[in-house]
């Protein structure tokens, strides 16, 4: 059994993908929240926020993989994740449940880039199929 099976994730709905983050990357899961936005700044930037007096950049988890930005609903959250001694907050359109994996498998596909580069592999329970999200790789694109 590796280490990846032993961990808990947080499994996430970005549109219809459903996708999961190490539960220890996570610093909280909050409602949506005013973002205030930041002129110029990159699409998948849709601001910051003010989180409970640290400022905290907001990023669409959506624009990141590579989809086009939907309405928020009341299922909207942010995820705040710790990254480079950093908070940084990823909009997703739905947090599933805590979950962990019985078998997690690698990334497949042979190409070192495109969509295989941001998981750290494909955790596997009862017949669905999950990516764990790589968060350096999302983030540090």
């Amino acid at each position: 059994m590796s280490s990846l099976q032993k961990e808990q994730y947080i499994e996430l709905a970005v549109g219809a993908e459903t996708c999961a983050i190490r539960i220890e990357e996570i610093h909280e899961i909050i409602k949506m929240l005013s973002i205030t936005d930041i002129p110029f700044s990159r699409n998948e930037v849709k601001g910051v926020v003010n989180l409970r007096g640290k400022v905290v950049c907001v990023m669409s988890l959506r624009n990141l993989l590579g989809m086009a930005d939907e309405p928020y609903t009341r299922n909207t959250r942010i995820i705040v994740v710790n990254y480079r001694e950093e908070f940084v907050g990823l909009i997703v359109d739905k947090v599933n449940k805590v979950t962990t994996y019985g078998e997690i498998h690698p990334p497949t596909g042979g190409h070192s880039r495109g969509r295989d580069a941001v998981f750290h592999g494909v955790g596997q329970r009862d017949d669905q199929l999950v990516g764990i999200l790589k968060l350096e790789e999302i983030l540090g694109g």
